[in-house]
């Protein structure tokens, strides 16, 4: 059963296309009369506050990051029938994994499991999870660090199997970047009717079928292997 507002949430390196591909979806949306709220932004809050980021993440930053995404959903739900989450609670996981990798250090077990926790606590929520790829030859037209960028990639992707969490995988192929589009519509329109206020529960119809009985698997990319 899945209970309106749904969710839908997006984790990817950066510079992937994450913020172009919810744009996408929330414009569907809007057009077919859903109410819609997308957060995100919470690592530049973050820094405002003194908090490190990108290849400095810290355990606590970390935390900070999960807690602030988990009531930056919560308040985005009291007012829309979709929540678009832009960096799902998974993601700050990852990039302190990577971060940690990058300046050759070691996660703190204890502090690991923890952190760990506290994200799986969130993944139930998101009817529907989007995990951009990196493509490594990509000509990269952003100043992110291209190593950072990679472990990211890797971490996320690695925690997603390790964790079992059902998500799509979703490439820079364009076909690709429709198909997640068209099936994130199509989960909303069967789970949220248009112009349909919040607080209805529903059970939606399984996501292959919605992605043009393309199969779904833990991982399966949109448009092929």
């Amino acid at each position: 059963m899945v209970t309106i507002p749904m969710r839908i949430g997006i984790t990817g390196a950066h510079g992937t296309g994450k913020t172009i591909l919810l744009r996408r979806i929330e414009m569907e949306l809007r057009a077919e009369g859903i109410r819609v709220a997308r957060t995100g932004w919470v690592s530049k809050r973050a820094a405002s506050l003194g908090l490190p980021k990108m290849e400095q993440h810290t355990a606590a930053s970390t935390e900070w990051v999960i807690a602030q995404s988990v009531a930056d959903e919560i308040g985005a739900a009291q007012s829309a029938d979709v929540v678009l989450a832009d960096r799902a609670v998974i993601d700050a996981v990852a990039c302190w994994h990577a971060a940690v990798e990058f300046r050759g250090e070691i996660v703190d077990r204890g502090e690991d499991e923890r952190i760990r926790l506290l994200a799986a606590t969130q993944h139930a929520k998101y009817d529907l999870l989007l995990a951009t790829v990196l493509d490594p030859v990509e000509p990269q037209r952003h100043p992110y660090d291209q190593r950072y960028r990679e472990l990211v990639d890797r971490h996320i992707h690695g925690l997603l199997a390790e964790d079992d969490i059902e998500h799509w995988r979703v490439t820079r192929d364009g076909h690709d970047q429709d198909r997640a589009v068209r099936t994130a519509v199509r989960l909303a329109l069967q789970l949220v009717p248009a112009g349909r206020a919040c607080c209805r529960t529903r059970r939606p119809g399984s996501l292959d079928e919605l992605a043009d009985n393309s199969g779904v698997d833990h991982g399966n990319d949109f448009g092929g292997t």
